[in-house]
């Protein structure tokens, strides 16, 4: 990327790298193994989720809210072995994002929204160093996406213009909060659309 004015790419990774860490569809496994009303644990879910993405409430505290708010006949324990679980590594991108960035010649940074346990989790998990330079994290920033403050706060520790940005995200709504700031940024659908993309970044 020597003759690209790219200096900093971000990427988002739920969707991108790895599953979402606690999506619908997680919550929805939950509810059935755990025989749990996936209708209220959802209200509840929606009710105090954006304070735990920005890191103001612990994992305990969710759970006490979502899901332990009675005596359950399972463990705190076994509901958030469950909940780690859920974390996999999605096809190809990963693997091939660990090998780019020990030659791509710019930083590479996460953007993501994600609450400090299951952040930490993952990062360690799936040894998330090896491909990110730093973690703009919600979960420590305060703040979440599509919050311009996150982006705008990540290019300033990165010391980069809008302009010398990529950014890719699954959710279209997410990229486009990125382009809105002068990020180059792209919607994510699959390793090779991304892939290409990247490439034409050094164009």
């Amino acid at each position: 990327m020597e003759n690209s004015q790219t200096r900093v790419i971000f990427f988002d990774i739920g969707g991108v790298l790895l599953s979402n860490g606690w999506g619908h569809l997680s919550r929805e496994k939950a509810a059935k193994k755990f025989n749990l009303n996936y209708e209220e644990m959802n209200v509840l879910h929606n009710f105090i989720f954006n304070v735990f993405e920005i890191g103001s409430i612990t994992l305990d505290d969710y759970l006490e809210t979502v899901v332990f708010n009675h005596s359950r006949d399972f463990s705190k324990e076994e509901f958030k072995n469950f909940m780690f679980s859920q974390s996999v590594e999605l096809p190809d991108m990963l693997p091939w994002l660990k090998e780019w960035k020990k030659n791509c010649g710019v930083r590479v940074f996460s953007i993501n929204n994600e609450s400090r346990e299951l952040n930490d989790y993952r990062i360690k998990k799936f040894s998330l160093h090896q491909c990110f330079d730093g973690f703009f994290s919600s979960c420590h920033l305060g703040m979440r996406k599509p919050d311009p403050g996150i982006f705008q706060l990540a290019m300033g520790i990165a010391q980069a213009r809008p302009e010398e940005c990529a950014y890719f995200d699954d959710r279209l709504m997410l990229a486009e909060a990125g382009e809105k700031l002068g990020i180059r940024s792209f919607h994510h659908r699959d390793f090779k659309n991304t892939l290409e993309n990247l490439m034409n970044l050094k164009k």
